[in-house]
């Protein structure tokens, strides 16, 4: 039987029951991917993180309850709370190698953690027709990223009260759909649907931020932000836009340590 150390702790809030849940699992050998996954489906969270040590920094790989992805902010920033918390105590610093991504720098001042992330730039796109069906309304503009298709309305209001189709979202290729309008009390909301990952709405998500910082640093000249994602149970992001990388911080609070036997 193998005991792993195992962590829960809510992202981008200040709150417990905010921002976004993440199980995080201290490994010391890497498990086939098989046993990764269903690690992470039996967790169920949007996302499991496995780090790892190695030689002085760490592997970091992420799982959805259905599939492995290639980045994401809210189990990283998780991660390197419990590593800052609990194992590289003295430090305010973690270098994360990740399989897809390189390597992936995060610091630490008080209780605010910051990521620092390649920068995902978009370009336009016809409007999909399924993405209209999906979201029950027409966006102002649409644009294709790396992973996800970037959709802008112009209103908070209009962020706030969407509905989608979730079944229609999933026949849409890529990882998922972020939408985004100015904010009322911020610089810019969001919301992030992946049903084709097996998540619905993600709460809060980090890896989005590297595709909306950059569209909003291009519309309005600034480079830095406050950003909201309008969950149901929201978080709040500050982000920089640095040319190549994007700087995303936030805080975290832990909800549970546990044991996983297998």
């Amino acid at each position: 039987m193998i005991m792993l150390p195992f962590y829960q702790a809510d992202a981008f809030t200040d709150s417990i029951f905010g921002g976004n849940p993440a199980a995080i699992c201290i490994l010391t050998n890497w498990l086939p991917e098989e046993q990764l996954q269903k690690i992470a489906s039996e967790n169920n969270l949007s996302e499991t993180a496995f780090v790892k040590k190695k030689d002085s920094h760490y592997e970091i790989r992420w799982f959805t309850p259905t599939t492995e992805v290639a980045l994401c902010g809210h189990a990283t920033l998780a991660s390197a709370y419990v590593l800052f918390e609990f194992v590289e105590k003295r430090s305010n610093q973690i270098v994360f190698e990740s399989k897809f991504n390189g390597q992936l720098l995060v610091s630490r001042d008080a209780d605010l953690i910051t990521l620092d992330f390649p920068t995902d730039y978009v370009s336009p796109i016809t409007i999909p027709d399924e993405l209209i069906q999906g979201l029950g309304v027409c966006p102002i503009a649409c644009y294709k990223g790396r992973d996800d298709i970037l959709a802008v309305f112009s209103t908070q209001k209009e962020i706030e009260n969407l509905q989608p189709n979730f079944s229609v979202l999933s026949q849409l290729p890529g990882r998922g759909v972020i939408i985004t309008a100015k904010g009322d009390q911020c610089d810019f909301v969001s919301r992030y649907f992946a049903p084709q990952s097996g998540i619905n709405e993600d709460p809060v998500t980090g890896s989005a931020h590297t595709t909306l910082t950059p569209y909003w640093a291009k519309m309005t000249g600034k480079t830095k932000f406050s950003a909201v994602q309008l969950s149901s149970r929201k978080g709040k992001l500050s982000c920089e836009y640095c040319g190549e990388r994007v700087k995303i911080s936030g805080k975290v609070v832990l909800y549970c340590i546990g044991d996983i036997f297998i």
